[in-house]
C-alpha cells in the first residue's frame, strides 16, 4: 500500500489560498497517488515512472520533478501562482495485480491529452485502486499451476518432471494464494515456499537419480518465486542509466535468490539429505514435440491467471512467448546461448514497444513479461546457488557465470530493442484540463 508522509494534498511548505491553492492539492494529490501505484506495481522496472508522472502534470498545467529509488519517489509540484508541493510517495514494488497497470494507462493517456482534468482522473483512479481482482483466488491458483507446468519442460522434457511439477506447484500455489490475506506470510513467502518444496521433493520425488537432479525437479514449482525478471529489470535500468535504482533492485533480486536457496538447504537438512545431492544432473527426455511446443501456450495462460493481465490480451502474450522462444532458438543454433538470448531480446524489446503504441493497446509492461520469464535468466542463479551448496563448485560458479552474462545480455538487448523503434509521431499540444 502507498503510505504518503504526511497528506499529499497538502504543501510541504507554505500554503496558496483561494481556488488556485485548491487546484494545486488537487494535482498533487492527484499525482502523488498516481505515482504510488506505478511505483507499487514498477516489479519489472521503473525506468518510466518519471516520465509518465511529469508528461502527467505538464497536462494538468503543473511542473513536476521525480527523485526515484525502487520503493520511493520524491515529488515537487509547482503549478503558477502557488508555492511548490514537495511529496514523498513509498511503496513496495511487485508484479501481483497488473490489471491496474492496463488501466492506468487509457487514465494516463486521457489526461495528456486534455480529456480528464484532476477531479476526473482522481474519480477514475479512486476506481482503478478498488477494483477487485480479474480472478477469483481459485483462478490464481490455477495460474501459478499452469505457469510451473509451462516451463517445466525447459528444465527436463520428461513426463516425470510434468507430473512431479504438478504436486509441487499445487503446494506453492497454495502458500501464495495463502499469502494474499497473511501479511506475516508474504513477508517470507519464498522461504517457506522453498523449503516446503525441497521437503516434499527430497521425500516422495528425488530417490532416482535417473529421474534428474532434485533441484531441477523443484526449480519450475518455485518459478514463480524465482526473480528473474527482477534481475533483468535491475540490469536494464543501469543500461538506461538509472544507477541508483537498478543497484538497489539488483541486491533485492540476489537476497530473493539466496531466500530460495536457503529454503532448499533447510529442506535438504530437515529431511537428512546430503548436500551433495544438489547436483544439476537432468534425465534424458521423453516428451515430443508437440507437448514442448503446446507447453508455451500452457505457461501464457498461467502468466494471465497468475498476475490478473486482463484475458484480453492473452493472444498479443501469446505471439511474442512464442516470438521470443523461435528467436531465441534460432540464434542460439547459430551464435550460442548468450548471443541468442540477446538477439531474442532485441527482438521482444522491439516487437513489445511497436504492439503497445496506442491507449487501448497492451502496455510495454505486460507485453515484455512473458518474454522476461522465457529467457530464464532467475533459474540460473538458483541452480548455481544451490549447487555451490552441495559442494560443486567448479559447475556452481559455471552457472552464475552464465547467469551474469545472460542477465547482461538480456539487459543490453532490451534497451537495444526499445532504441531501434522510431518515436511515434508527437500528439498537438492541447490546453491543461480544467478540474
Amino acid at each position: 500500500m502507498t503510505r504518503p508522509v504526511g497528506d499529499p494534498a497538502e504543501p510541504a511548505a507554505g500554503g496558496a489560498g483561494g481556488g488556485g491553492g485548491e487546484r494545486a492539492d488537487r494535482i498533487a494529490g492527484f499525482l502523488a497517488r498516481l505515482t504510488g501505484l506505478l511505483l507499487r506495481t514498477s516489479g519489472e522496472g521503473a525506468e518510466l515512472i518519471a516520465r509518465q508522472v511529469t508528461e502527467t502534470g505538464r497536462a494538468l498545467g503543473a511542473e513536476v520533478s521525480v527523485l526515484l529509488v525502487p520503493e520511493t519517489a520524491t515529488l515537487t509540484v509547482a503549478v503558477p501562482g502557488g508555492p511548490a508541493r514537495t511529496v514523498i510517495v513509498r511503496a513496495v514494488p511487485e508484479v501481483a495485480r497488473l490489471d491496474r497497470i492496463a488501466a492506468l494507462k487509457p487514465l494516463v493517456a486521457d489526461v495528456c491529452a486534455g480529456r480528464a482534468g484532476p477531479a476526473e482522473a482522481s474519480a477514475r483512479l479512486d476506481r482503478i485502486e478498488a477494483a477487485p481482482a480479474p480472478y477469483p483466488r481459485w483462478l490464481k491458483f490455477l495460474g501459478i499451476v499452469l505457469f510451473s507446468l509451462g516451463f517445466a519442460p525447459l528444465m527436463q522434457p520428461t513426463w516425470y518432471e510434468l507430473g512431479t511439477t504438478a504436486v509441487l506447484a499445487a503446494l506453492a500455489a497454495l502458500l501464495a494464494v495463502a499469502s494474499d490475506g497473511a501479511p506475516r506470510l508474504a513477508r517470507v513467502l519464498p522461504l517457506v515456499a522453498s523449503t516446503a518444496v525441497s521437503v516434499v521433493t527430497l521425500a516422495l520425488f528425488a530417490g532416482d537419480p535417473a529421474h534428474g537432479g532434485p533441484v531441477l525437479l523443484m526449480l519450475p514449482a518455485l518459478f514463480f518465486f524465482v526473480p528473474g525478471d527482477y534481475l533483468s529489470a535491475a540490469a536494464a535500468e543501469l543500461g538506461a542509466g538509472l544507477l541508483t535504482t537498478g543497484a538497489v533492485r539488483l541486491v533485492y533480486a540476489a537476497f530473493l535468490l539466496v531466500q530460495l536457496c536457503v529454503g532448499v538447504l533447510l529442506g535438504v537438512y530437515a529431511t537428512g539429505t546430503s548436500t551433495h545431492a544438489l547436483f544439476d544432473a537432468a534425465a534424458g527426455a521423453d516428451l515430443p514435440r508437440w507437448v514442448l511446443f503446446a507447453s508455451w501456450t500452457v505457461f501464457t495462460a498461467g502468466t494471465v491467471l497468475a498476475f490478473a493481465i486482463p484475458r484480453r490480451f492473452f493472444v498479443p502474450l501469446l505471439v511474442l512467448v512464442y516470438l521470443t522462444v523461435a528467436v531465441q532458438s534460432a540464434a542460439t543454433g547459430l551464435i550460442g546461448e548468450t548471443g541468442g538470448t540477446f538477439v531474442a531480446a532485441v527482438a521482444l524489446a522491439a516487437a513489445a514497444t511497436l504492439l503497445s503504441r496506442g491507449p487501448e493497446r497492451p502496455p510495454r509492461l505486460l507485453l515484455v513479461l512473458p518474454g522476461f520469464f522465457t529467457l530464464t535468466v532467475g533459474s540460473l542463479g538458483m541452480r548455481g546457488l544451490t549447487t555451490l551448496a552441495g559442494g560443486h563448485v567448479v559447475d556452481g560458479f559455471s552457472d552464475l557465470l552464465e547467469l551474469v552474462l545472460v542477465v547482461t545480455a538480456i539487459a543490453v538487448g532490451l534497451v537495444l530493442g526499445a532504441t531501434l523503434v522510431p518515436d511515434p509521431p508527437a500528439p498537438a499540444e492541447s490546453s491543461p484540463a480544467r478540474p
